[in-house]
């Protein structure tokens, strides 16, 4: 292999000939030849990047080899690959073999690969042609974006839950591959959970922290696109949770549906038209579910049993990462001056006095009903356990099943948004006093989206939804201020009136209904 560049960025020749770059080298080729009985990098096609691990550099700051292009990827040796500076310029390239194997060049993904590394600051990124995932860009030929929810390997894709929806865009293919790089470059903006890029007729790119992070969610995401194809194939609908019947459009003039009044809007008691709406998104306490379960119920579980879920579990991994987003919350507490903020010791002060400390903290926050992600996931661990129990029973006002149900069958979208972690969530929906609703439930929203009572929570919402406009949107809330963000962000809001929800200012502008029925 030939050195360029070495010198002028620091890596002296002998690192360059080292373990770390030699293991990943043949990393990328061990690979390679796997993706090539998947079927993912045949005929010369796709590629594979990933940086030089070395704990004692930063991850933006290692090297990356990347796989060449046009060759036989299924017999590449780790003397083949290229080696790029963290700013991509080669620093080392194969020396050329002999006729009838093609002079060296670096992988046309290049640019692309860039891309992830450096807006996402991924570890490893795959570009596939995987037969799958160029499939399922032909199922609709207008959409820009793959959807598909409720699919066990949905858990595989970072961020996901097997109930969320995982939204891939899909950018349009080119004659040559740099020329995707501003299209990709937009998505990666656009989508910013997204750790894959469809392209249509082509293939698809998909990064990772690591190339153990990587390799897994490409696994997942051919299955999910495989799994997609086939329900399609079935007549059946991968993006709805129930997986029920494709719903086709109707243009005859003739037929009322409840289609009509998703895409082309409905007229109201006054004969108003209403805007067509494509998804609702909804608060709970006080719109789903009366605020006295949450406040009279939930609140007081949790509170009575955080310190013998803490004992219970305080070993396991989950317990320790609660604790060390409690902790962290606390110390930002204590700069501020927050009442009712103690301390959390760190373990080597005892079990017993970690405890103790999260407790006294726990029930300070609750007393004032903090809105914070550290509680809100600690507290839904908590109700996990009761609802397994049977100690808990979540409750839904008479009206909100019904509508679920209608909504669903109507083709509209319907997600939560609330204060509650989005395993809080889950756990509600599942095990009310009407069966699990779960089924008519798209997606879930909690605090690491953002604030409720900021404008660009609901836009990073409607981001994530994918819809064309903002309007298309309906929110949901018994909170003036939550809904006031909404409107900001371009949705449409309505204010819950429900028994024991607060009072209203004067001339707040905003339509309200006192029953899903209405909407």
């Amino acid at each position: 292999m030939a050195a360029t560049a070495a010198a002028t960025i620091g890596f002296p020749q002998a690192y360059l000939e080292g373990k770390e770059v030699k293991e990943t080298s043949s990393l990328v080729t061990e690979l390679c030849r796997h993706f090539y009985t998947q079927g993912w990098v045949s005929g010369t096609g796709g590629s594979i990047t990933m940086k030089v691990h070395d704990a004692s550099i930063p991850k933006p700051d290692q090297l990356i080899i990347m796989s060449p292009s046009g060759v036989q990827k299924e017999r590449m040796q780790p003397e083949d690959m290229y080696i790029l500076s963290p700013n991509g310029s080669i620093v080392s390239a194969p020396s050329p073999k002999p006729y009838p194997n093609k002079p060296p060049k670096c992988t046309d993904c290049a640019p692309l690969f860039m891309k992830a590394y450096e807006m996402r600051n991924a570890g490893a990124v795959i570009h596939s042609h995987g037969m799958e995932s160029c499939l399922v860009t032909m199922l609709n030929p207008q959409a820009k974006e793959f959807r598909i929810t409720h699919m066990e390997m949905i858990k595989g894709i970072q961020g996901h839950g097997y109930y969320d929806e995982l939204v891939v865009p899909i950018i349009e293919n080119t004659a040559y591959e740099n020329e995707l790089t501003d299209s990709l470059t937009k998505v990666i903006e656009a989508y910013p959970k997204a750790t894959a890029v469809l392209v249509r007729n082509h293939g698809v790119y998909i990064w990772g922290d690591s190339w153990i992070h990587a390799k897994t969610q490409a696994e997942c995401y051919h299955y999910l696109f495989d799994a997609a194809i086939k329900l399609h194939q079935l007549g059946l609908d991968a993006a709805t949770p129930e997986h029920g019947p494709i719903r086709r459009h109707v243009h005859s003039q003739n037929h009322i549906s409840t289609k009509l009044s998703v895409k082309s809007g409905v007229k109201d008691s006054q004969n108003q038209t209403e805007p067509p709406r494509r998804c609702i998104v909804l608060d709970i306490e006080g719109t789903t579910t009366p605020i006295t379960f949450v406040t009279d119920v939930l609140f007081p579980y949790a509170r009575e049993n955080v310190g013998k879920h803490l004992n219970l579990t305080y070993d396991t991994a989950e317990t320790q990462e609660d604790i060390k987003l409690l902790r962290s919350q606390v110390e930002e507490d204590l700069r501020q001056g927050l009442a009712g903020a103690v301390p959390i010791p760190h373990a080597d002060e005892g079990k017993e006095k970690v405890i103790a400390a999260v407790v006294s903290n726990v029930e300070a926050m609750i007393k004032a009903d903090r809105k914070i992600t550290a509680l809100k996931e600690l507290q839904g661990h908590i109700w996990r356990t009761g609802f397994e129990c049977n100690e808990l029973k979540s409750v839904v006002f008479e009206d909100v099943a019904e509508a679920l149900e209608k909504w669903h069958s109507s083709g509209i979208k319907v997600y939560i948004y609330s204060s509650g972690s989005r395993l809080a969530q889950r756990l509600l929906f599942g095990n009310t006093n009407y069966g699990d609703l779960r089924k008519y439930l798209s997606g879930f929203f909690d605090t690491t989206i953002g604030n409720k009572k900021e404008s660009k929570s609901y836009k990073e919402i409607t981001e994530t939804l994918g819809v064309d406009d903002p309007s298309e949107i309906l929110f949901v809330t018994d909170v003036y201020q939550e809904a006031t963000a909404a409107k900001t962000a371009g949705l449409e809001a309505i204010i819950s009136i429900r028994p024991g929800n607060a009072s209203l200012p004067e001339n707040h502008g905003f339509k309200t209904v006192t029953s899903f029925s209405q909407i």
